[in-house]
């Protein structure tokens, strides 16, 4: 839950202030840390949930704001955009039905949450990317109407200096261009917290670190981001690139740069006061707040500082395993926050995979004390990267192993290990065994949920249009999560399980062609003829090199050029002497009903789709016949059911 009582760190006389006070709390919890302040004698656990809205065309409803005044609960509270918001549950102190008590709780709110969402025509689903999300969902309307969030964004943007971009590869390729840090939305996660002791933080911190790469290798459920497939775990890819604000103009390949978003750049050899120190070492404040309290005095009088500007800070540099300071119940302790996991499949599958890397770090911590001397910390970023671009398809690197398959390693090796890691930290064999057992099945089947969603897409082919297999999935998702039953039970997506035609064709977007043949204006006519012919199309944009739609070659137009110049000595005919130029166009999330208006109106066959002046789609009416026979079908259907009653 993110401070909300924030500004920019603009002006240089509070900026300088801020800066003061969090060098003086980096002190204060130094102090701490020699007199051994801190809570020792027990240990939580914790989480917070992200999740999404979605309406009934199973589309972002950005209706948070409005959820949550209906929820009115203390458990939640708002994210980046207002299609998302987020669950904190209590902490648990580690014990027999810590886990199983802790999905109870969370089951029950989210109850709450669907109950809440449902009286604002919306639903809650737990999901790492939402497929039906688009590029269009991402716009500054969509934020968060509050301070932490629009200071927060133009902080970054004013240290980026430019828009921000991702690049991003997997089966396809996803190349975009975006104005603010709103692309951060598309990701939710399940974030899970392990309380440790200062004394031995750096052999627990290190071991996260370790079995984050195997660990997540399971749990991936995020592989398509706006119809593209990416990553396994494609969140990871986002998540750095969305707020990266290093300027790449600025950049230098000399310079060793690093992201606001990372893995860590090498073991913690003693304290947590390393990383607190290396992040405000190598990242500019990007918020501040007034912060009255004197962590020193407070330390004088037997209290516990707050050290409100240190956990705001850290609220701003993104590892993913993130050390945090925290005060409970009057005392400070200090825990790992695990930020690598998805939202989804399931809540049984979330809190799986929570139990899997909470016992895996306690036994790796325990066997093999400093993991420093047995792998190398290249080793263990590089397994990290492998498994979220490929998941159980992953080959990693292990102690005292070769480069080993995930699903090999986590069976043979891990699993064993993570269950004696749970049973030392006093959770009970019903536990361990509901949730490492979810994890075995899984891993045995090699289903995790991105592999359902790979699966049910391949399985859809090329039926329907891209827009109606992203439904069909989101609404897939949606039935087997209430369901309750893990990911890997599901069976494959359906494209009937969308909600019907009219919850897909509303924009242009959904109705769309995006695969496109496309040419230049310098090129012969002879090309676009043998086109029309190789394709069965009728009409083919003409665009410059950076996509910039510049006219528009018909059929008709074709066949007037050729019966004129039929028996003539044949001169190459460059496109541009027969495109029209004055051409009609829409965006991709023009109403279609305004899009056929248009199309009347102006007596076009077609209509090209552009977005920022490129061309994304045509529209033609060919794509209409569709949704004529699926309404015939519906009509004819109804008045045959309704003659049969």
């Amino acid at each position: 839950m993110g401070e909300q009582a924030v500004t920019e760190s603009s002006e240089s006389g509070e900026l300088q202030r801020f800066m003061r006070q969090l060098i003086k709390e980096v002190r204060a919890l130094e102090r701490m840390l020699d007199e051994e302040r801190f809570e020792t004698g027990t240990r939580r656990i914790g989480a917070e949930q992200e999740l999404f809205l979605v309406d009934a065309g199973l589309r972002p409803a950005p209706v948070a704001l409005e959820v949550l005044a209906e929820i009115d609960d203390p458990h939640f509270t708002t994210e980046l955009a207002r299609f998302n918001l987020e669950c904190n549950l209590d902490p648990y102190v580690l014990g027999e039905s810590c886990l199983s008590d802790m999905e109870r709780q969370l089951e029950e709110l989210l109850a709450k949450a669907r109950r809440a969402a449902a009286r604002h025509g919306a639903e809650i689903l737990l999901t790492g990317i939402l497929p039906t999300l688009d590029k269009s969902d991402l716009t500054l309307a969509n934020m968060t109407p509050m301070p932490r969030y629009s200071v927060l964004a133009d902080a970054m943007q004013r240290l980026r200096g430019s828009d921000f971009s991702l690049h991003i590869k997997g089966t396809d390729e996803l190349t975009l261009q975006h104005d603010s840090v709103m692309v951060e939305s598309c990701n939710t996660s399940f974030q899970f917290h392990f309380q440790v002791t200062p004394k031995n933080f750096a052999r627990y911190y290190n071991a996260a670190q370790l079995v984050t790469g195997p660990v997540l290798a399971a749990a991936t459920n995020s592989p398509l981001l706006f119809g593209k497939r990416l990553w396994h775990e494609t969140r990871i890819a986002v998540f750095r690139q969305a707020i990266d604000t290093r300027q790449p103009k600025a950049s230098h390949h000399h310079r060793d740069l690093q992201p606001r978003v990372s893995f860590g750049r090498a073991w913690v050899d003693e304290s947590v006061l390393e990383i607190f120190r290396e992040d405000i070492a190598r990242f500019r404040l990007l918020i501040s707040r007034d912060v009255s309290e004197d962590p020193m005095e407070v330390l004088d009088a037997g209290g516990v500082p707050e050290l409100k500007a240190l956990r705001l800070h850290n609220g701003t540099v993104y590892r993913w395993n993130r050390a945090c300071y925290g005060v409970s119940e009057g005392k400070p302790h200090i825990r790992i926050e695990n930020r690598v996991l998805p939202s989804g499949p399931t809540v049984l599958d979330e809190m799986a995979n929570g139990a899997f890397w909470m016992g895996l770090v306690k036994a790796i911590a325990d066997e093999y004390g400093d993991v420093r001397h047995h792998i190398s910390f290249d080793e263990v970023r590089d397994n990290f990267l492998t498994a979220a671009r490929l998941g159980l398809g992953a080959e990693l690197a292990w102690i005292g192993r070769p480069s080993t398959p995930a699903a090999s390693l986590v069976l043979e090796e891990l699993l064993p290990r993570a269950r004696d890691g749970l049973a030392a930290l006093d959770v009970g064999a019903a536990d361990r065994d509901r949730y490492l057992g979810v994890i075995e099945e899984r891993v045995r089947l090699r289903r995790t949920g991105a592999k359902w969603f790979l699966d049910s897409l391949a399985a859809m082919g090329s039926t329907g249009t891209a827009s109606e297999r992203l439904a069909a999935l989101t609404a897939a998702t949606l039935v087997n999560q209430k369901e309750g039953k893990p990911g890997h039970t599901w069976p494959l997506a359906r494209l009937r399980e969308t909600r019907g035609w009219q919850t897909h064709y509303r924009r242009v977007s959904g109705l769309m062609t995006t695969d496109l043949f496309t040419v230049n204006e310098d090129e012969v006519i002879d090309l676009v003829a043998s086109l029309m012919d190789w394709k069965h199309i009728r009409h083919v944009p003409v665009e410059d090199n950076r996509h910039h739609l510049v006219g528009l070659v018909t059929h008709r137009a074709l066949l007037r050029t050729l019966a004129r110049e039929y028996g003539r000595s044949q001169r190459p005919i460059p496109v541009k002497e027969i495109m029209h130029t004055d051409i009609v166009t829409v965006g991709p999330d023009t109403p279609t009903l305004e899009a056929v208006h248009v199309m009347k109106k102006h007596r076009v066959a077609c209509l090209p789709v552009v977005e920022d002046g490129r061309l994304v789609g045509i529209l033609s009416e060919r794509d209409f016949m569709k949704i004529f026979g699926e309404l015939l079908e519906d009509f004819l259907g109804a008045r045959d059911a309704v003659a049969s009653s």
